[in-house]
């Protein structure tokens, strides 16, 4: 198997027992209307019988002897009942007990000489519905390739009752031998070496021209005055969100209506994801106003960008921007407007240079974070953002599972020192899914923060409305 990039060995060498390095997923359920109690156990059954995890996640990490050099992916076998867990809640069964028993499966470290996977069954859940809980280390896997992954398992046909082992293995039956691996020994070794030497002939042009073009794109997002994404990054502001984590998480979860972005998007004429670090910013305005920890200057959020991956493998392929939050700004509308205009010019500015350049980017941005994590340093270094904020799409129709339907797919993310709280949002069949990811002693009460998210979007709303409204003038 092949070696990890950069970006997924960073995320390897960030890995501790304060900062693991994995991500989650909280899936919710309904159960089909003719479903017994022992449903989720039937669940686990046929998961265990025909368990699917796609490449890397059927590989564990082997290091070579130098550790300076990056680690190989080599095949494993895989335990199903561990991987594959079963869980309950106690009683009432509600968002409270489900939230809490993933915290803690959250905040548990991976076991590394394994296939870096879980899943956990948990059942108990009120209102007829039952959990899937997924965590995977970060360098196997970003959001956009979770979310494609989750994709693969379910479906949108409500009657299909197959596991999603059993559907991967019959569309790969579908798909016919010319999908699959050579298995001819010595055309796959032909394959190799013709593309080892196209690779060696491209390789010095490449490096140049990425070069160049990196060299080209610090320049451009360093133009546009005091909002310029770099020197906001500089900028940034130390707040209660940047201090040493410990290694307990919590999660805070809101499900809202995409139709409401969505509006709020046309009328000012701006993304979906804009509005999203608006409420962000007011939402996190809030908080701190309430513990009189506000600073001055706008608050800034870490926006990863996801790249295209031609060569097919899973791992890490992104960049991203710092973005101020606007939380010096009074008047939502304002802030939304300081936030669009700041991220219309970074893109146009990040759409000049290659993937190539932009993956570059990324992995500099990396740098510092994994240098002070690895030398214990990070806390005390002027933070470069306060607060990851990171936007994906799950599907745009409803999917199921064995014929249970997926209601919502909460996101859980990494912490590492000094940046001790992570928002993802997921959009997913009309709904947008707001998932904080925190330090359970950095941050107390993360949950207010998730319902301060709800509320901004409605202050947001009627701030919208009343400058459309003449008569509110």
């Amino acid at each position: 198997m092949h070696r990890l990039g950069l970006l997924d060995t960073a995320f390897l060498r960030m890995e501790s027992s304060r900062t693991p390095m994995h991500v989650g997923g909280l899936m919710t359920f309904r159960l089909p209307k003719d479903a017994g109690p022992d449903y989720p156990s039937t669940v686990v059954e046929r998961l265990r019988a025909f368990p699917y995890m796609p490449a890397p996640f059927n590989c564990r990490i082997q290091w070579p002897l130098s550790r300076a050099m990056p680690p190989r992916w080599v095949e494993a076998d895989t335990d199903v009942e561990y991987h594959i867990r079963h869980s309950a809640l106690p009683h009432p069964g509600g968002e409270r007990e489900l939230g809490a028993l993933v915290s803690r499966l959250h905040s548990n470290a991976m076991d590394l000489n394994r296939p870096p996977w879980e899943m956990h069954i948990i059942e108990g859940l009120e209102n007829n519905r039952f959990a899937l809980y997924l965590k995977a280390h970060h360098s196997a896997i970003d959001g956009m390739g979770a979310m494609k992954m989750v994709r693969t398992w379910l479906s949108p046909d409500p009657t299909e009752t197959r596991s999603p082992g059993e559907m991967t293995a019959a569309a790969e039956a579908e798909r016919g031998p010319d999908a699959r691996r050579l298995q001819d020994a010595s055309e796959q070794r032909n394959h190799h070496l013709r593309a080892a030497l196209e690779r060696s002939l491209q390789n010095g042009r490449l490096r140049v021209e990425t070069a160049r073009d990196l060299a080209a794109t610090f320049y451009r997002l360093g133009q546009g005055g005091d909002n310029s994404v770099i020197r906001a990054a500089l900028r940034t502001p130390a707040t209660p969100f940047n201090q040493r984590v410990t290694a307990q998480r919590r999660l805070g979860t809101q499900l809202l209506d995409l139709t409401r972005f969505q509006s709020i998007a046309e009328r000012m004429d701006c993304t979906i994801n804009d509005v999203v670090l608006t409420i962000c910013g007011s939402a996190t305005r809030r908080y701190l106003q309430e513990q009189d920890a506000l600073p001055e200057g706008p608050l800034t959020a870490s926006v990863p960008i996801a790249l295209p991956r031609s060569d097919g493998r899973g791992g890490n392929a992104f960049s991203g921007f710092v973005c101020p939050l606007g939380t010096d700004i009074d008047d939502p509308v304002e802030r939304l407007q300081r936030i669009s205009t700041i991220t219309h010019r970074t893109k146009e500015q990040m759409l000049c240079a290659s993937s190539a350049a932009l993956e570059r980017f990324g992995s500099f941005g990396m740098a510092p974070l994994m240098l002070g994590q690895l030398t214990g340093t990070l806390p005390k270094w002027p933070p470069l953002f306060n607060v990851i904020v990171s936007n994906v799409v799950a599907s745009k129709e409803k999917l199921f599972m064995m014929g249970a339907e997926l209601e919502s797919l909460y996101p859980m993310s990494i912490l590492f020192d000094g940046y001790a709280l992570n928002l993802t949002v997921v959009g997913y069949a009309g709904r947008v899914c707001v998932g904080y990811t925190g330090c359970r002693d950095a941050i107390p009460s993360l949950q207010r923060l998730a319902v301060y998210t709800g509320e901004a979007l409605s202050e947001l709303e009627d701030a919208v409305a009343s400058r459309d409204d003449p008569l509110s003038a």
